[in-house]
């Protein structure tokens, strides 16, 4: 259980604080608490990676854990989000289903003996659900129109970049046997 590993199980972990926080009245700071657990989950998720790969300390656990750990608490945000009406459900479900779809394509690769790596339309879409999410949470009425505009931007990479994968990796789906 090396760092980099640590870091993705604390993620883990500060997902259902975050919910708690997310969608219970506590306190009066209950949504600034939700905030600064999100982005501290978000830096785990860069730090993590950035570690093990410095280090040389990549993992099966790691490869397995990092992504999985990430889609959980992107969905947990906005599945939040929509509970709370700050996002409509249907650009959520078109954000998850591209994760779906993507999961898919790198399980297939993977039984394949084919690594798929990231790519920067895949980094940009997930900085911009990053902004997005932090934006909503905080909710700051003067920057409502900032907030709309990252969301529409956030929405629009998330379909070029399952476009962009899709095109760059479609000999995954074709039957080899």
């Amino acid at each position: 259980m090396n760092l980099p590993n640590k870091l993705t199980l604390f993620r883990v972990i500060l997902i259902p604080f975050f919910v708690l926080f997310m969608l219970v009245d506590i306190t009066a700071y209950d949504k600034w608490i939700a905030l600064a657990i999100f982005i501290i989950a978000s830096l785990t998720d860069l730090l993590d990676g950035k570690i093990a790969r410095k280090y040389n300390l990549v993992t099966n656990f790691g490869k397995f854990m990092d992504p999985l750990a990430d889609k959980l608490l992107v969905c947990s945000a906005l599945i939040c989000l929509v509970a709370l009406t700050k996002i409509p459900a249907w650009i959520v479900i078109i954000i998850i289903a591209r994760e779906f779809i993507i999961s898919g394509f790198r399980l297939i690769a993977s039984d394949n003996g084919v690594v798929i790596a990231a790519s920067y339309w895949g980094k940009f879409k997930t900085t911009f659900q990053m902004v997005m999410i932090c934006l909503m949470i905080a909710d700051i009425e003067a920057i409502s129109l900032i907030t709309t505009v990252v969301m529409w931007i956030a929405l629009i990479l998330t379909i070029v970049s399952l476009v962009d994968y899709l095109i760059k990796n479609k000999d995954v789906m074709k039957d080899t046997k």
